[in-house]
Parts: structure tokens; sequence; C-alpha cells
């Protein structure tokens, strides 16, 4: 069974979530922005053991922690999709903009693209290659639990922004219309910020798309 826990992580509170299987105790990492030893601890708490770092884009609150974690945890990052190289190669440009702890530039070790199937166990994930808050952002998708990670694309009553570097606003809007709104309503979606909320509520609630 798939189980998970969102962790919110450094002053930005960005959420990271640990995703695991209940019976082999195998998990995954979405999105560790930043306090590895803070993810290394419930990790041992809860007795999982990480196969792999996902990432939904290349922002550093959500990338902050991926590389330490990467080599402590002996695990693989994948993703985002290549169109965020930009990011990851200016990773000190970000440090210094957001105030956090000077890291050297990485790169994952293999990029995502629109329709691959990532795997826990026996569940599936479809990436969605989601462009707007930036190049590269993309979603991930559990059509079994009917679960989607959608980073920074969309918010409870909000969406995500697009004055930072290469974003675009119509394309923003374009990826939530024609990957996220086309699901059922009963899907449930944890964001890279804030509150979790379904995909009903927002189409119906939401100010900035509906």
């Amino acid at each position: 069974m798939l189980s998970y826990q969102v962790i919110p992580v450094t002053s930005f509170q960005q959420n990271c979530s640990l995703l695991w299987n209940t019976k082999s105790r195998e998990g995954i990492l979405i999105d560790p922005g930043g306090e590895a030893e803070k993810l290394i601890e419930i990790l041992h708490k809860e007795n999982i053991t990480i196969k792999a770092i996902w990432l939904t884009h290349g922002h550093l609150d959500h990338i902050g922690a991926a590389h330490e974690l990467r080599c402590q945890l002996d695990v693989p990052i994948i993703g985002p999709h290549k169109d965020d190289k930009f990011l990851f190669d200016a990773i000190p440009v970000q440090c210094e903009m957001f105030g956090f702890k000077m890291i050297e530039p990485f790169e994952p070790d293999a990029w995502l693209e629109h329709g691959q199937i990532l795997r826990l166990d026996e569940d599936e994930f479809e990436v969605l290659h989601t462009p707007g808050h930036t190049p590269g952002h993309v979603v991930l998708n559990n059509r079994k639990h009917k679960l989607l990670w959608v980073g920074d694309v969309l918010f409870h009553n909000s969406i995500g922004r697009t004055d930072f570097p290469r974003g675009n606003h119509e394309q923003l809007i374009s990826s939530i219309n024609s990957q996220l709104l086309t699901l059922e309503d009963d899907y449930c979606f944890i964001p890279g910020h804030g509150p979790e909320s379904t995909i009903g509520y927002e189409r119906t609630h939401n100010p900035y798309i509906s």
C-alpha cells in the first residue's frame, strides 16, 4: 500500500513529500528543498529505505538538499525535464538570491520526459510536462490513488508564479487546463507549498482558473 507524509522544509515552508510502500518500507523523496538532516532523521524513525529522489522543477527551494541526500543515501536524482537545466547551472546565483547556504551546481542522474512512467514497487507515476512556472516543470500523477504531486504549478486558491526567469503565464494556464483540469474532480494534489486540495475544488473556486 502507498503512503505519504508531507514534510515542510526551509523558511519557504516547501512541501517535501516522503512516499513509501507500507509493506516493503521502500520509498521516494519528492522535492527535498533543504534540511537534509531532518529528512534523514525521519527516514530512520520510520524505517524507510529511499530508492530515489524525484524533482518537479529546478528552483532551489525544491532541490536544495537533493545532492547532499544523493551522496548520503547513495540514490539517484530523477527529474525534472531537461528544459530546467539552466536553473541547475545557476544554483550559486539562486543561493545568493534566496539567501540559502551556498551549494555547488549539480545535475540529476536522469531527466524526465512527458509520458514517462516512474515506479515505486507496484505503484506507477506518470510524468506530465507542465511548463509555465519553469520551462522544465513536471507533475507526477498516480492514477491508481488519484494523487498528484504538482510542485509549483497549482495551489489551493492560487497558481504558480511566472515572474522568475523563463516563466510564462500563458504556458502555465495552458498546462493547468490541458494536464490537470482534464482529470476527475476527486483527484487530490499535493502542492509545493501550502495545503492539499482537489482538482474539483480548484476547478470551481480557484479565482485564477475558474
